[in-house]
């Protein structure tokens, strides 16, 4: 009896200083070369002597998106696709515009941050 009291306060001391949380990103600085076909963790990298300052800007995000469409909205995406300097951080930027009445699907950003200018 003793022995089972002990167990289970053990294992319930042990359950309550367990943390769970997403991993780091691998890289601090890991700019994505679009030119490689190989993909780990986003992109391969770029190698460092060859990053420029527009790896990590894109324009267009001040230009309002076509919303005469069948869901009144337009979406302006600022990802590691337009912004090569944002490869293995795990953020996506967007501009998205709205007619009256537009609507924005509901949707997911699984182990992502998401930065909305509306």
């Amino acid at each position: 009896m003793a022995a089972r009291v002990f167990f289970l306060m053990f294992f319930a001391i042990t359950c309550s200083i367990v943390l769970a949380s997403d991993s780091s990103p691998l890289q601090d600085f890991c700019v994505a070369d679009p030119n490689n076909p190989v993909k780990v963790n986003g992109a391969v990298c770029k190698d460092p002597n060859v990053v420029e300052a527009k790896d990590f800007f894109t324009s267009g995000l001040n230009i309002a998106g076509d919303t005469n469409n069948l869901v009144g909205s337009a979406v302006t995406p600022a990802n590691v696709v337009q912004i090569p300097g944002l490869n293995t951080l795990g953020i996506s930027m967007v501009r998205i515009d709205y007619a009256p009445w537009g609507i924005n699907a509901p949707h997911t950003h699984p182990r992502a941050t998401e930065i909305l200018t509306v």
